[in-house]
């Protein structure tokens, strides 16, 4: 089984698949290194795409100490799989969890980033109710070490931003909640905990974003409401972002509807290679359209 050794010794796993400019693929906190299943094969026809796990994942290990979880973690993480597949720059492509580590990880490393993609992008991230968002991820943690991730994972049946995808497509709804419910326990709690529970607020980062240049399209369901607010100010505030909104969607974009994602996300590392994906021309504040 393949393993990338992060620099504090953490063995993750990985897959990768086809030959050409690399991908990346960062996952949820709900998902792991098979949740892009349908983007390694769309995406593997012409390009290296790699999927992992993050630490306390299925597949990587699991370290019982709560301090070696957190999204600073999660961004070293990324860069630790370049490092050991010899890949100067790639392809980012992050959802929710993932998308935040992308965001951070294009922040902090620019100059291995080709291109960001963030989808489902922004859930607690708000100046309004971030601290009540962190407040109820340690909660969470408090409840899954004491009932079990299975448990965790059959909650998810009803929460409003995955209910789409349970309508649209019950047989892969039932897949994702039982991959879900194979995540080790210590590792969900921690994650959620250390993860969810501390990180801090996107928008505290709006001077740096505004400097970040590196093509990035933004991605959100129309029906996940806690990331709307979010991905439109990120869009505002980086400088050569895109913002795809997919009607009557919810949070797990990428699997509820993975041919309207892959197009999409196709048709911007297409654009970003050739050089046109380019900032735009924004209307200064006061003047008239007319």
């Amino acid at each position: 089984m393949p393993h990338a050794t992060t620099p504090d010794g953490v063995k993750l796993y990985y897959e990768e698949a086809g030959e050409g400019t690399p991908i990346l693929f960062v996952h949820e906190y709900s998902g792991d290194w098979r949740s892009w299943e349908p983007q390694m094969r769309f995406f593997s026809r012409k390009h290296r795409c790699i999927t992992y796990s993050f630490r306390g994942y299925p597949g990587s290990d699991v370290p019982d100490n709560a301090a070696m979880y957190g999204q600073k973690f999660a961004v070293a993480d990324a860069l630790a799989m370049l490092d050991h597949l010899e890949i100067a720059k790639a392809h980012v492509v992050g959802l929710s969890q993932g998308a935040f580590a992308t965001a951070h990880f294009g922040r902090l490393h620019a100059d291995r980033a080709l291109s960001l993609t963030l989808a489902g992008v922004g859930s607690g991230a708000g100046r309004d109710g971030h601290e009540q968002f962190k407040k109820d991820a340690r909660t969470a943690a408090e409840r899954i070490r004491k009932e079990g991730m299975a448990r965790y994972a059959h909650g998810l049946t009803g929460n409003p931003t995955r209910s789409r995808f349970k309508q649209k497509d019950p047989r892969g709804f039932a897949e994702f909640v039982q991959q879900l419910s194979e995540h080790p326990d210590i590792g969900a709690a921690n994650t959620m905990a250390e993860y969810q529970g501390k990180r801090p607020s996107l928008y505290d980062f709006e001077e740096e974003f505004g400097k970040l240049d590196v093509p990035t399209l933004i991605v959100c369901g129309d029906e996940d409401e806690p990331c709307i607010q979010s991905s439109v100010w990120l869009k505002t505030v980086l400088p050569n972002a895109g913002l795809a909104m997919f009607a009557k969607t919810g949070h797990t974009v990428n699997l509820e509807e993975p041919d309207a994602f892959n197009r999409e996300v196709w048709n911007f590392i297409t654009l970003a290679e050739a050089g046109k994906w380019t900032p735009g021309h924004p209307v200064p504040a006061g003047t008239s359209l007319l």
